[in-house]
Protein backbone atom coordinates (compact mmCIF):
# COMPACT_ATOMS: atom_id res chain seq x y z
CA UNK A 1 0.00 0.00 0.00
CA UNK A 2 2.86 2.09 -0.11
CA UNK A 3 4.00 3.34 -2.92
CA UNK A 4 3.01 4.50 -6.58
CA UNK A 5 6.04 4.25 -8.87
CA UNK A 6 5.27 5.73 -11.71
CA UNK A 7 2.01 8.00 -13.30
CA UNK A 8 -0.52 6.09 -15.47
CA UNK A 9 -3.09 6.80 -17.36
CA UNK A 10 -6.56 7.76 -15.40
CA UNK A 11 -8.52 4.88 -17.41
CA UNK A 12 -5.75 2.36 -17.19
CA UNK A 13 -5.37 2.92 -12.98
CA UNK A 14 -9.40 3.11 -12.89
CA UNK A 15 -9.74 -0.55 -14.83
CA UNK A 16 -6.82 -1.93 -12.52
CA UNK A 17 -8.27 -0.98 -9.47
CA UNK A 18 -12.12 -2.38 -10.69
CA UNK A 19 -10.68 -5.30 -11.88
CA UNK A 20 -8.71 -6.32 -8.97
CA UNK A 21 -11.55 -5.01 -6.57
CA UNK A 22 -13.95 -8.12 -8.36
CA UNK A 23 -11.63 -10.56 -7.82
CA UNK A 24 -12.68 -13.32 -5.32
CA UNK A 25 -10.60 -13.33 -1.95
CA UNK A 26 -7.40 -15.04 -2.04
CA UNK A 27 -6.81 -13.68 -5.40
CA UNK A 28 -3.67 -11.60 -6.03
CA UNK A 29 -3.58 -8.38 -3.58
CA UNK A 30 -5.78 -5.60 -5.43
CA UNK A 31 -3.03 -3.54 -7.63
CA UNK A 32 -0.44 -5.10 -6.06
CA UNK A 33 1.28 -3.98 -9.67
CA UNK A 34 1.10 -0.89 -8.76
CA UNK A 35 2.87 -0.65 -5.59
CA UNK A 36 -1.14 -0.84 -3.53
CA UNK A 37 -1.10 -3.94 -1.71
CA UNK A 38 -4.14 -5.38 -0.33
CA UNK A 39 -7.18 -7.76 -0.38
CA UNK A 40 -8.57 -7.57 2.38
CA UNK A 41 -12.40 -6.28 3.03
CA UNK A 42 -11.82 -3.34 4.02
CA UNK A 43 -9.14 -2.07 1.82
CA UNK A 44 -10.91 -3.11 -1.26
CA UNK A 45 -13.58 -1.00 -0.29
CA UNK A 46 -11.06 1.76 -0.15
CA UNK A 47 -9.65 1.20 -3.70
CA UNK A 48 -13.45 1.09 -4.98
CA UNK A 49 -14.07 4.58 -3.30
CA UNK A 50 -10.86 5.73 -5.15
CA UNK A 51 -11.98 4.54 -8.41
CA UNK A 52 -15.11 6.14 -8.46
CA UNK A 53 -14.00 10.00 -7.12
CA UNK A 54 -10.73 9.61 -8.86
CA UNK A 55 -12.17 11.04 -12.70
CA UNK A 56 -14.26 13.88 -10.61
CA UNK A 57 -13.00 17.24 -9.42
CA UNK A 58 -14.44 16.84 -5.96
CA UNK A 59 -12.53 17.48 -3.29
CA UNK A 60 -11.67 14.34 -0.88
CA UNK A 61 -11.46 14.36 2.93
CA UNK A 62 -9.41 11.19 3.86
CA UNK A 63 -9.35 9.77 7.62
CA UNK A 64 -7.26 7.79 9.56
CA UNK A 65 -5.12 6.63 12.11
CA UNK A 66 -1.41 7.89 11.31
CA UNK A 67 0.44 5.66 8.65
CA UNK A 68 -2.61 4.20 7.22
CA UNK A 69 -1.49 5.34 4.07
CA UNK A 70 -3.60 8.52 3.36
CA UNK A 71 -1.08 10.49 1.10
CA UNK A 72 -0.72 7.26 -1.05
CA UNK A 73 -4.33 6.98 -1.37
CA UNK A 74 -4.33 10.96 -2.40
CA UNK A 75 -1.67 10.33 -5.41
CA UNK A 76 -3.98 7.40 -6.67
CA UNK A 77 -6.61 9.64 -7.16
CA UNK A 78 -4.47 12.03 -8.43
CA UNK A 79 -2.63 9.74 -10.62
CA UNK A 80 -6.57 7.86 -12.03
CA UNK A 81 -7.89 12.04 -12.56
CA UNK A 82 -8.16 14.85 -15.20
CA UNK A 83 -5.07 16.34 -13.55
CA UNK A 84 -2.50 12.91 -13.64
CA UNK A 85 -0.68 15.53 -15.87
CA UNK A 86 -0.48 18.25 -13.53
CA UNK A 87 2.09 18.26 -10.28
CA UNK A 88 0.71 16.34 -7.11
CA UNK A 89 1.68 19.26 -4.32
CA UNK A 90 1.97 18.02 -0.38
CA UNK A 91 1.55 20.22 2.37
CA UNK A 92 1.55 18.92 5.98
CA UNK A 93 -0.21 21.32 8.00
CA UNK A 94 1.17 19.69 11.53
CA UNK A 95 4.71 20.45 10.89
CA UNK A 96 4.55 24.18 10.43
CA UNK A 97 3.62 26.81 12.89
CA UNK A 98 1.23 29.09 12.01
CA UNK A 99 3.06 31.94 10.29
CA UNK A 100 4.79 29.47 8.22
CA UNK A 101 2.15 27.57 7.07
CA UNK A 102 -0.25 30.61 5.59
CA UNK A 103 3.13 31.57 3.58
CA UNK A 104 3.42 27.84 2.77
CA UNK A 105 0.03 27.40 1.48
CA UNK A 106 -0.56 30.96 -0.34
CA UNK A 107 3.12 32.42 -0.86
CA UNK A 108 3.95 36.10 0.21
CA UNK A 109 5.03 39.14 -1.63
CA UNK A 110 8.45 41.10 -1.26
CA UNK A 111 8.51 42.72 2.08
CA UNK A 112 5.63 40.99 3.09
CA UNK A 113 7.07 40.40 6.57
CA UNK A 114 10.89 40.47 7.92
CA UNK A 115 13.07 37.84 5.28
CA UNK A 116 10.69 38.20 2.89
CA UNK A 117 13.66 39.29 0.50
CA UNK A 118 11.67 38.48 -2.71
CA UNK A 119 8.61 37.13 -3.80
CA UNK A 120 7.54 33.17 -3.40
CA UNK A 121 4.56 31.19 -5.01
CA UNK A 122 3.36 29.15 -2.23
CA UNK A 123 1.49 25.38 -2.35
CA UNK A 124 -1.69 26.83 -4.35
CA UNK A 125 0.53 28.19 -7.03
CA UNK A 126 2.67 25.09 -7.40
CA UNK A 127 0.01 23.04 -7.44
CA UNK A 128 -1.82 24.92 -10.45
CA UNK A 129 -3.46 22.12 -12.65
CA UNK A 130 -3.09 19.40 -11.02
CA UNK A 131 -3.75 18.52 -7.31
CA UNK A 132 -3.38 19.72 -3.61
CA UNK A 133 -2.65 17.39 -0.47
CA UNK A 134 -2.96 18.79 2.74
CA UNK A 135 -2.29 16.28 5.43
CA UNK A 136 -3.45 16.71 9.20
CA UNK A 137 -5.70 20.01 8.09
CA UNK A 138 -7.49 19.47 11.22
CA UNK A 139 -4.14 21.32 12.79
CA UNK A 140 -5.31 24.07 11.12
CA UNK A 141 -5.11 27.89 13.31
CA UNK A 142 -8.68 29.58 13.14
CA UNK A 143 -7.09 32.46 10.92
CA UNK A 144 -5.77 29.84 8.05
CA UNK A 145 -8.95 28.00 7.90
CA UNK A 146 -10.81 31.44 7.18
CA UNK A 147 -8.27 32.18 4.17
CA UNK A 148 -8.55 28.59 2.71
CA UNK A 149 -11.91 28.20 3.35
CA UNK A 150 -12.26 31.38 0.17
CA UNK A 151 -9.98 28.91 -1.84
CA UNK A 152 -12.95 26.48 -1.74
CA UNK A 153 -15.41 28.35 -2.15
CA UNK A 154 -14.37 31.43 -4.73
CA UNK A 155 -11.32 29.53 -5.96
CA UNK A 156 -9.05 32.74 -5.52
CA UNK A 157 -6.60 33.26 -2.63
CA UNK A 158 -4.32 36.61 -2.53
CA UNK A 159 -0.32 36.12 -1.35
CA UNK A 160 0.84 37.80 1.92
CA UNK A 161 1.32 41.21 1.37
CA UNK A 162 -0.16 41.38 -1.83
CA UNK A 163 -3.07 42.89 -3.33
CA UNK A 164 -3.84 41.11 -6.32
CA UNK A 165 -6.00 38.15 -6.21
CA UNK A 166 -4.99 34.91 -7.64
CA UNK A 167 -6.49 32.02 -9.29
CA UNK A 168 -7.08 28.92 -7.24
CA UNK A 169 -7.08 26.10 -10.06
CA UNK A 170 -6.20 22.78 -7.96
CA UNK A 171 -8.34 20.24 -7.05
CA UNK A 172 -7.54 19.45 -3.13
CA UNK A 173 -7.84 16.15 -1.35
CA UNK A 174 -7.53 16.75 2.37
CA UNK A 175 -6.31 14.12 5.32
CA UNK A 176 -7.13 13.68 8.90
CA UNK A 177 -5.96 11.44 11.79
CA UNK A 178 -8.72 13.36 14.25
CA UNK A 179 -12.26 13.44 14.45
CA UNK A 180 -13.34 16.83 12.40
CA UNK A 181 -16.63 16.54 13.33
CA UNK A 182 -15.54 16.78 16.78
CA UNK A 183 -13.21 19.36 16.46
CA UNK A 184 -15.83 20.80 14.53
CA UNK A 185 -19.01 20.77 17.50
CA UNK A 186 -15.44 21.69 20.31
CA UNK A 187 -15.09 24.94 18.08
CA UNK A 188 -11.81 24.05 16.68
CA UNK A 189 -12.88 23.13 12.95
CA UNK A 190 -14.70 26.08 11.05
CA UNK A 191 -18.47 24.20 10.22
CA UNK A 192 -18.59 25.97 6.59
CA UNK A 193 -14.78 24.70 6.04
CA UNK A 194 -15.46 21.28 6.88
CA UNK A 195 -19.08 20.68 4.70
CA UNK A 196 -16.74 21.87 1.73
CA UNK A 197 -13.88 19.56 2.79
CA UNK A 198 -16.06 16.36 3.91
CA UNK A 199 -18.01 16.33 -0.01
CA UNK A 200 -16.54 12.76 -0.35
CA UNK A 201 -14.60 11.25 2.27
CA UNK A 202 -12.99 7.99 2.46
CA UNK A 203 -12.02 6.48 5.57
CA UNK A 204 -8.67 4.54 5.54
CA UNK A 205 -8.69 1.38 7.88
CA UNK A 206 -5.84 0.48 10.64
CA UNK A 207 -3.76 -2.04 9.83
CA UNK A 208 -4.90 -4.10 12.81
CA UNK A 209 -8.31 -4.47 10.94
CA UNK A 210 -6.40 -5.64 7.81
CA UNK A 211 -4.99 -9.11 9.38
CA UNK A 212 -4.70 -10.42 6.05
CA UNK A 213 -2.86 -7.50 4.16
CA UNK A 214 0.17 -7.89 6.55
CA UNK A 215 1.89 -10.65 5.18
CA UNK A 216 1.61 -9.49 1.48
CA UNK A 217 2.61 -6.35 2.61
CA UNK A 218 5.95 -7.38 4.48
CA UNK A 219 7.15 -9.25 1.48
CA UNK A 220 6.30 -6.29 -0.62
CA UNK A 221 8.62 -4.20 1.16
CA UNK A 222 11.15 -7.39 1.99
CA UNK A 223 11.41 -7.15 -1.33
CA UNK A 224 11.59 -3.69 -2.10
CA UNK A 225 13.73 -2.53 0.25
CA UNK A 226 16.02 -5.37 0.37
CA UNK A 227 18.59 -4.49 -2.54
CA UNK A 228 18.32 -1.01 -1.26
CA UNK A 229 19.28 -1.79 2.50
CA UNK A 230 21.32 -4.79 2.03
CA UNK A 231 22.64 -4.77 -1.65
CA UNK A 232 20.79 -8.32 -2.18
CA UNK A 233 17.22 -9.75 -0.81
CA UNK A 234 17.01 -11.44 1.97
CA UNK A 235 17.01 -15.24 2.53
CA UNK A 236 13.64 -15.00 4.07
CA UNK A 237 11.30 -14.66 6.94
CA UNK A 238 10.91 -17.82 10.10
CA UNK A 239 7.46 -18.85 10.70
CA UNK A 240 7.89 -17.85 14.52
CA UNK A 241 8.42 -14.46 12.85
CA UNK A 242 5.87 -14.17 10.79
CA UNK A 243 4.09 -15.18 13.74
CA UNK A 244 5.32 -12.08 15.35
CA UNK A 245 4.03 -9.63 12.60
CA UNK A 246 0.47 -11.26 12.60
CA UNK A 247 0.35 -10.97 16.36
CA UNK A 248 1.46 -7.32 17.07
CA UNK A 249 -0.50 -4.39 16.96
CA UNK A 250 1.00 -2.11 14.69
CA UNK A 251 0.06 1.15 16.07
CA UNK A 252 2.02 3.01 13.46
CA UNK A 253 0.09 1.00 11.06
CA UNK A 254 1.77 0.39 7.45
CA UNK A 255 4.71 3.02 8.48
CA UNK A 256 5.49 1.24 11.45
CA UNK A 257 5.65 -1.95 9.30
CA UNK A 258 7.80 -0.80 6.84
CA UNK A 259 10.44 0.19 9.88
CA UNK A 260 10.07 -2.55 11.24
CA UNK A 261 11.12 -4.52 8.02
CA UNK A 262 13.88 -1.96 7.36
CA UNK A 263 15.08 -2.56 10.76
CA UNK A 264 15.10 -6.40 10.33
CA UNK A 265 16.83 -5.92 7.43
CA UNK A 266 19.52 -4.50 8.45
CA UNK A 267 19.86 -7.21 11.28
CA UNK A 268 19.38 -9.98 9.71
CA UNK A 269 22.27 -8.81 7.38
CA UNK A 270 20.85 -10.81 4.19
CA UNK A 271 20.17 -13.85 6.32
CA UNK A 272 16.59 -14.99 7.76
CA UNK A 273 14.56 -12.79 10.01
CA UNK A 274 13.60 -13.93 13.27
CA UNK A 275 11.75 -12.89 16.07
CA UNK A 276 15.40 -11.48 17.75
CA UNK A 277 15.62 -9.02 14.70
CA UNK A 278 12.23 -7.35 15.38
CA UNK A 279 11.53 -4.02 16.80
CA UNK A 280 9.50 -5.30 19.81
CA UNK A 281 11.18 -8.35 21.72
CA UNK A 282 8.05 -9.86 24.00
CA UNK A 283 4.62 -10.69 22.94
CA UNK A 284 2.49 -7.40 23.01
CA UNK A 285 0.52 -8.55 26.14
CA UNK A 286 3.92 -8.56 27.93
CA UNK A 287 3.80 -4.94 26.37
CA UNK A 288 0.54 -4.10 27.65
CA UNK A 289 1.94 -5.04 31.39
CA UNK A 290 4.49 -3.10 31.49
CA UNK A 291 2.95 0.53 29.84
CA UNK A 292 1.06 1.98 32.22
CA UNK A 293 -2.71 2.83 30.59
CA UNK A 294 -3.15 6.73 32.57
CA UNK A 295 -0.41 8.82 31.17
CA UNK A 296 2.49 9.66 33.49
CA UNK A 297 2.31 12.74 35.45
CA UNK A 298 4.97 15.32 35.91
CA UNK A 299 6.29 14.26 39.46
CA UNK A 300 6.30 10.73 39.14
CA UNK A 301 8.04 8.23 36.42
CA UNK A 302 5.10 6.17 35.11
CA UNK A 303 4.30 2.64 37.84
CA UNK A 304 6.19 -0.56 35.93
CA UNK A 305 4.26 -3.61 36.77
CA UNK A 306 4.73 -7.18 36.54
CA UNK A 307 8.43 -8.28 36.16
CA UNK A 308 10.64 -7.78 33.38
CA UNK A 309 10.27 -10.73 30.29
CA UNK A 310 13.91 -12.03 30.22
CA UNK A 311 14.49 -11.27 26.75
CA UNK A 312 13.99 -7.55 28.12
CA UNK A 313 11.76 -4.40 26.58
CA UNK A 314 12.18 -1.95 24.07
CA UNK A 315 11.95 1.12 25.60
CA UNK A 316 11.68 3.18 22.10
CA UNK A 317 8.42 1.07 21.44
CA UNK A 318 7.04 1.89 24.64
CA UNK A 319 8.11 5.34 24.21
CA UNK A 320 5.95 5.43 20.91
CA UNK A 321 3.20 4.44 22.72
CA UNK A 322 2.84 6.42 25.08
CA UNK A 323 3.16 9.52 22.96
CA UNK A 324 0.04 7.65 20.84
CA UNK A 325 -1.92 7.64 23.66
CA UNK A 326 -1.50 10.80 24.75
CA UNK A 327 -2.49 12.14 21.32
CA UNK A 328 -5.43 10.19 21.18
CA UNK A 329 -6.62 11.14 24.16
CA UNK A 330 -5.91 15.01 23.35
CA UNK A 331 -7.85 14.41 19.78
CA UNK A 332 -3.61 15.14 18.68
CA UNK A 333 -3.83 18.52 20.26
CA UNK A 334 0.15 18.51 20.67
CA UNK A 335 0.33 21.18 23.48
CA UNK A 336 -2.13 18.85 25.66
CA UNK A 337 -0.21 15.95 24.75
CA UNK A 338 2.83 17.59 25.41
CA UNK A 339 2.07 18.35 29.37
CA UNK A 340 0.32 14.76 29.86
CA UNK A 341 3.69 13.34 28.75
CA UNK A 342 5.28 16.22 30.74
CA UNK A 343 7.70 17.18 27.65
CA UNK A 344 8.36 20.60 26.08
CA UNK A 345 6.19 21.24 22.91
CA UNK A 346 9.44 21.09 20.81
CA UNK A 347 10.21 17.74 22.44
CA UNK A 348 7.32 16.41 21.63
CA UNK A 349 7.77 17.00 18.16
CA UNK A 350 11.34 15.74 18.33
CA UNK A 351 9.61 12.40 19.20
CA UNK A 352 6.90 12.23 17.16
CA UNK A 353 9.27 12.92 14.10
CA UNK A 354 11.45 10.23 15.13
CA UNK A 355 9.10 7.40 15.64
CA UNK A 356 7.58 8.67 12.29
CA UNK A 357 4.15 10.43 14.02
CA UNK A 358 4.06 13.52 12.66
Amino acid sequence: MEFLTKPVAGDELLAAIQQGISQHHGAAPVGEHRGVIGASQSWRAVLAQTAKVAPKETTVLLSGESGTGKEVVAQLIHRGSRRSAGPFVALNCAALPEALLESELFGYEKGAFTGAVSARAGRLEQAAGGTLFLDEVGEMSPAVQAKFLRVLQEREFQRLGGTRMLKADVRVIAATNRDLKVAMTQGAFREDLYYRLHVFAIHLPPLRERQEDILPLLEHFMEELGPAVIGRPAAGISREAREHFLAYGWPGNVRELRNAVERALVLCEGGLINPEHLPWRVETSKHAALIPLAAPTHSAAPPVTGEFPAQGVDLEAMERTLIERALKQTGRNKSKAARLLGLSRGKLYTRMERFGLS
